[in-house]
């Protein structure tokens, strides 16, 4: 299994600027692999490799990219289509996510040639035509751990606060723990972000509605620094004015913004990846609801709560940790959980606004998250050892955040403790 190890790079500006001609270079090969696909009726993968020795030859500034690095723009391209044809072929309702083309890239990718390691595995040096050269990776991961040979891919990410380098070390990575002989059901919520089967909750901290003040202050800076010609007043005679470059100040304002967002993500990341943390190691079975997020998200008003409390990327944090210490993960069917009444399975209809479970039939009262977290662990325990099980996480989500399939497996340093 892939798991990716993420340093920062110290670099020149030169340096700095090689790495976006890279990045730009990468996103014209996948632009020109998707228009071959467009124009030329069953191109297929193969094709497209070919493809790219074509475009090195007509092209000087992508023939100083490596090779194999324009092979890897080819497989995300195809990556792109194939993907569409899945969704054609499974038929699902909506868009099926016809290939575009993109605009903003923000990485290029190597595979086995292009790049070298230093013997105390401190830089990392490029040699294409492109002069990245000789980069210091700044982070706290030993690499001496690895053979050169694990390592599969390597990436060069941008992001609004610097730029960054990614390994893909194939590796597997199993620990392991005393068993525990606990079993939890947990339910996801927006007033507590998570409650258990035992009656613990844990508060949402709400990252983005608390910074929410500052990220509109932040934008409407960068809103006042934009400039646009105009077209002219309504009735006039209409003159074409030329295209004015953003002024240092705007895009000083529009790094500001970026990184406000930034920051906000990786403490929502951070948050979730410990909460996981702490409940796989607290239990040696997990049960929780297989939520289908992304047509949750559709709903206007609870679009933006849902996205804050990070529901996908703690679904994808708990089945990595599963895999990781051995412990059980299941996902169950969330329908009924919460009108289910934990103690005599009677149905009990409420309203989103009614937060106490009170059974008209036994007479059972208890937290509705809790009641609906009873009634998660009761499907767990009845469908470990089922086919249809997602036992460690071993069938893929839907509601699992794409960043995982691009990058692999994160393996940022996590607490054991909330």
């Amino acid at each position: 299994m892939p798991y990716a190890f993420e340093f920062k790079i110290k670099a020149k500006k030169n340096q700095y600027a090689a790495i976006d001609e890279a990045i730009r270079t990468g996103q014209f090969i996948r632009n020109k692999c998707i228009r071959l696909w467009m124009d030329e009726r069953g191109t297929g993968k193969a094709k497209l490799y070919r493809y790219c020795r074509l475009l090195a030859k007509e092209f000087a500034f992508a023939n100083k990219l490596n090779s194999q690095a324009r092979q890897a723009m080819a497989e995300r391209a195809w990556s792109s289509i194939s993907r569409f044809y899945d969704n054609c072929h499974k038929k699902i309702s909506g868009k099926k996510g016809y290939p575009k083309f993109k605009k903003h890239s923000r990485s290029i990718e190597y595979k086995n040639t292009g790049w070298k390691l230093s013997e105390d595995r401190k830089y990392i040096t490029f040699t294409d035509k492109l002069d990245i050269g000789k980069l210091k990776l700044k982070g706290t991961w030993d690499l001496h751990f690895y053979q050169l040979e694990q390592i599969k891919r390597v990436r060069l990410i941008k992001r609004a606060d610097g730029y960054y380098c990614q390994l893909l070390i194939q590796a597997d990575i199993n620990v392991e723990t005393t068993p525990t002989q606990k079993t939890t059901g947990i339910d996801l919520g927006l007033n507590y972000f998570i409650a258990d089967s035992s009656g613990n909750v844990v508060e949402s901290p709400k990252y983005y509605r608390k910074s929410s003040k500052k990220l509109s202050r932040l934008n409407r800076r960068k809103s006042r620094k934009y400039r646009n010609p105009g077209k002219g007043k309504k009735g006039a005679k209409m003159v074409k004015v030329p295209k004015q470059r953003q002024s240092n100040n705007y895009h000083k304002a529009r790094v500001r913004y970026a990184r406000k967002h930034l920051k906000v993500s990786r403490q929502r990341e951070e948050f979730v990846k410990r909460v996981a943390n702490c409940v796989i190691q607290s239990n040696d079975l997990v049960a929780y609801e297989d939520l289908n997020v992304k047509g949750m998200v559709k709903n206007r008003h609870l679009a933006k709560s849902i996205s804050d409390a990070g529901w996908s990327t703690f679904r994808r944090w708990l089945e990595h940790f599963g895999r990781k210490y051995g412990k059980v993960t299941v996902a169950v069917p969330p329908h009924n959980t919460s009108q289910n009444c934990s103690s005599c399975g009677q149905t009990v209809k409420k309203s989103l606004s009614t937060r106490t479970h009170i059974c008209d039939h036994c007479g059972f009262v208890e937290d509705r998250d809790v009641n609906a977290a009873l009634n998660i662990l009761q499907k767990g325990l009845s469908t470990v050892g089922h086919t249809e099980s997602n036992a460690w996480g071993d069938t893929p989500s839907s509601c699992v955040g794409e960043i995982l399939h691009d990058y692999g497996e994160s393996l940022n340093q996590e607490s054991l403790s909330l």
